[in-house]
């Protein structure tokens, strides 16, 4: 498998690199898949859109699938993975993605990035999990969608481990040794581009349905599917080493805001240990409230 060892010399460059990469799944995602194709007569577009939800890279490599063999008649995009197996059919999916790779396997010699894929993926996780519960809470037109978008924002960081472990090892090293450097400023340090850039090219470069895509652009800020898709994502990271990061007073003020709700009530329904409630309520006590959701 190749792997991306120094800076390329723009954005575009990572998008083609990238985006020429096979996308591998989790082995404990191939093993689920085998285990239902050999039960196929029982097995239910539900079951089967649990498993692939339970893993970034697989729902990013339906959602390609889908759009790469879309039907001239189909007039719309399909947004969320149950939809996506129930047009798609059981069958043909087993048959579709009969044989994956496995990130364990591609990174069979670089144990430390396959650690930093599972850390990332189980942000995503969670993220996703944060989104979809905020979504209910606004009565969203679609909680599939906002969940899928909240679980895929981290798919660029997910595949800068797979192919090029060493320049992703490198912005995490520089983020611990400075806990106040955030992870763009880092990632344009050492990929010497805006990471957001590659990930918009990357989304367009993968054909994800554009309700998706304008879900995972920043730059539609105004629209509140977004915030309650980044703001999750955020939460998400500055949580993940602990509940003292300083940043997580803002989120829970951001969300606030978008759920038109108090940040204790949103602290006491994270599920966080009760002895980390107090300080994070004491923070947004004596913050203003944010003039916009970023």
């Amino acid at each position: 498998m190749p792997r991306l060892d120094s800076p390329l010399g723009s954005a575009e460059a990572y998008v083609a690199y990238f985006s020429a990469q096979a996308l591998p799944v989790l082995k404990h995602t191939a093993r689920a898949l085998d285990a239902m194709r050999e039960d196929g007569e029982r097995i239910n577009a539900k079951r089967l859109a649990g498993v692939v939800l339970s893993d970034p890279l697989m729902t990013l490599k339906l959602l390609t699938h889908m759009e790469t063999h879309r039907r001239h008649s189909q007039n719309h995009d399909i947004t969320t993975i149950d939809r996506a197996i129930m047009m798609m059919g059981v069958e043909p999916f087993f048959h579709a993605f009969e044989a994956v790779d496995t990130v364990e396997e591609a990174l069979a010699t670089h144990p430390k990035a396959l650690l930093g894929v599972l850390q990332v993926i189980g942000r995503a996780r969670r993220a996703a999990h944060i989104a979809r519960d905020w979504a209910i809470l606004r009565h969203d037109v679609d909680v599939e969608e906002i969940t899928v978008a909240a679980l895929l924002r981290e798919a660029v960081d997910v595949v800068c481990w797979i192919y090029a472990p060493r320049l992703t090892a490198e912005v995490y090293a520089r983020q611990r040794e400075d806990r106040s450097l955030r992870s763009t400023a880092a990632q344009a340090e050492v990929f010497g581009v805006d990471a957001h850039q590659i990930q918009l090219g990357l989304i367009h470069a993968w054909r994800l349905p554009k309700l998706l895509i304008d879900l995972l652009d920043d730059r539609e800020s105004a629209n509140p599917r977004v915030r309650n898709v980044v703001i999750a994502a955020n939460l998400a990271r500055h949580s993940s080493r602990g509940w003292d990061n300083s940043a997580l007073a803002d989120d829970f003020l951001q969300a606030a805001a978008l759920l038109h709700t108090s940040p204790e009530i949103l602290i006491h329904r994270i599920g966080m240990p009760v002895e980390d409630q107090a300080p994070l309520i004491a923070q947004t006590a004596v913050r203003p409230p944010p003039a916009h959701a970023f």
